[in-house]
């Protein structure tokens, strides 16, 4: 497997699957780990980095984690391979951005991946379609055990696992889910799911995660809070508590604009179904915006001839490092809004 071959598949996180899909994108469980005896990232010099790289890259390849495990040297690979993998929740931009010794390693379903000397020496990740945060926690816990033997994590009887950020001391781990959210964001009511994940101390962030906006509608949920907290409690209250709240409160908003406000809403999934397939410049923002109400319109039977697997398609493969790896050529700005617009005619099918 190599990273070119990405572009031929949708990722995990689109891939439409699974439990309140329509609403839950992905449900993700992330752990962050040390290794015992080395320095944090950030005190580490480049030689001991790189030497860590490779006892950490060799110990991931040895566990045989899944039947296809790619491992990619970040070092190596060029600015669109590791963009690419940003756009499909691999790795971090931070991670990308690096030019220090690290790497990745990535199953071939993409469920599994490992940022290697990220801020920590490993940040291990399961990410599953729809909401599976059960089965994602079963996935990660055996991945977890089995580098342990071989690496021996950084562990406190006091503290639990030593991470680089405090406030991942503990259990190391981030419960995050992904949503679509576009009801609530055009009844007006998406400050409530706001103000009751603060009360809650959750982290409501954009696509890509700390730092980013609700680009799509899409909203990323996830704890803030590791130490004292048992592993089940906190992936306990996100799948019977938290995220059902939320999902019934979407499908609130959905049915409100169904049943209550029909014009607005076909109004609003048609008009971007227009300006998708006629539009001669898009921007990768404005594709996720449009594509947002198309999705929308889809699952609640208000538009018929677009399929909500080619939405998901669209997504991704719209996205900048996505897009010119799918036309197999590099792109300026300019040409590549061209070339996204032409991309999204073909695929929609032109208005013209």
């Amino acid at each position: 497997m190599k990273l070119s071959d990405f572009t031929t598949r949708s990722g995990e996180w689109l891939r439409g699957m699974g439990p309140h899909s329509e609403v839950v994108i992905s449900s993700r469980i992330r752990l962050a780990r040390n290794v015992s005896g080395e320095r944090f990232c950030s005190k580490l010099d480049r030689a001991r980095r790189a030497d860590l790289e490779k006892r950490i890259r060799l110990a991931i390849l040895a566990a045989e984690l899944a039947p296809s495990m790619l491992y990619a040297d970040l070092t190596q690979s060029v600015e669109l391979e590791r963009q690419l993998l940003v756009e499909r929740h691999l790795i971090s931009k931070p991670h990308a951005a690096s030019e220090d010794p690290r790497g990745v390693a990535v199953s071939g379903d993409e469920q599994i991946s490992i940022m290697v000397l990220e801020e920590d020496h490993l940040r291990i990740q399961v990410l599953r379609s729809g909401l599976q945060l059960d089965e994602a926690w079963e996935q990660i816990s055996a991945v977890d055990d089995k580098l342990d033997d071989s690496l021996e994590f950084a562990f406190s009887k006091r503290l639990g696992y030593l991470t680089a950020c405090p406030t991942n001391v503990g259990t190391g781990i981030r419960v995050s889910v992904m949503l679509h959210l576009p009801a609530l964001k055009l009844t007006g009511d998406i400050e409530k799911v706001f103000r009751a994940a603060k009360d809650l101390k959750l982290a409501v962030r954009g696509l890509y995660g700390e730092g980013t906006e609700a680009t799509g509608d899409f909203y990323q949920v996830s704890n803030q809070v590791t130490l004292g907290k048992v592993e089940e409690d906190i992936i306990s209250d996100f799948r019977h508590t938290i995220i059902p709240r939320i999902v019934e409160f979407e499908q609130m908003a959905r049915r409100t604009l169904l049943n209550e406000r029909t014009h607005f809403l076909d109004d609003k999934v048609h008009r971007a179904v227009g300006l998708l397939r006629s539009a001669r410049i898009l921007t990768s923002e404005e594709v996720l915006f449009l594509l947002s109400h198309v999705r929308l319109g889809a699952n609640l039977g208000r538009v018929r001839d677009v399929d909500v697997g080619l939405i998901n398609e669209l997504f991704l493969n719209t996205q900048q490092s996505h897009l010119q790896k799918v036309l197999g050529k590099r792109l300026d700005t300019e040409p590549r809004r061209i070339a996204r617009a032409e991309y999204v005619r073909k695929k929609l099918g032109s208005a013209d």
